[in-house]
């Protein structure tokens, strides 16, 4: 086998490696949700879409800009800017941008007072579209995402596809 086969074959290995264990996460999500024992919403989350949506407007354009103009940068494992970001990084500066500050990591986040799920419908530029519990990007529309992608790759937006795809959408509030 020659240097290029060998290496075609390790990127499918870990194309198709990466897809399981992002459906295994996805999956454990999903359990957790549904046996309840994922941390209880609190009392002022039974607030109507539409209150949310009005009082997080303002929040999401700034946190969209923000990350807007770090287009181009590098992904940087653990980075919160300015020079790089990985993808919790990204969200993490932009909504500290709009004086909003988010917890850390995307697992943190997903466990924040300030995020309400929504769904892929509902859900509007600046949103946080997480893909299983490992990665998070905000949402653009229709079948796009912005963010920080992984090592080697620059910020920027991407297509979603059968196998790369959010599969939980939140607002976040104040």
């Amino acid at each position: 086998m020659n240097e290029g086969t060998a290496r075609c074959v390790t990127t499918a290995i870990v194309t198709g490696l990466r897809s399981v264990v992002w459906a295994a996460l996805a999956a454990i999500v999903l359990v957790t949700t549904l046996t309840g024992l994922a941390r209880p919403a609190p009392a002022s989350a039974s607030a109507s879409a539409g209150t949310i949506a009005a009082a997080s407007l303002k929040l999401r354009i700034q946190a969209w800009r923000y990350a807007m103009r770090q287009g181009g940068k590098p992904y940087v494992w653990g980075g919160t800017g300015p020079d790089g970001f990985d993808c919790s990084g990204l969200v993490y500066a932009s909504y500290r941008s709009a004086r909003l500050p988010l917890p850390r990591t995307t697992s943190a986040m997903l466990r924040s007072w300030h995020l309400v799920r929504i769904t892929k419908s509902q859900a509007q530029r600046g949103d946080l579209a997480f893909f299983g519990t490992g990665h998070v990007e905000l949402y653009d529309r229709g079948n796009w995402t912005y963010g920080a992608a992984d090592s080697g790759t620059r910020i920027g937006f991407h297509l979603m596809n059968s196998y790369w795809h959010p599969t939980m959408y939140f607002r976040v509030r104040w």
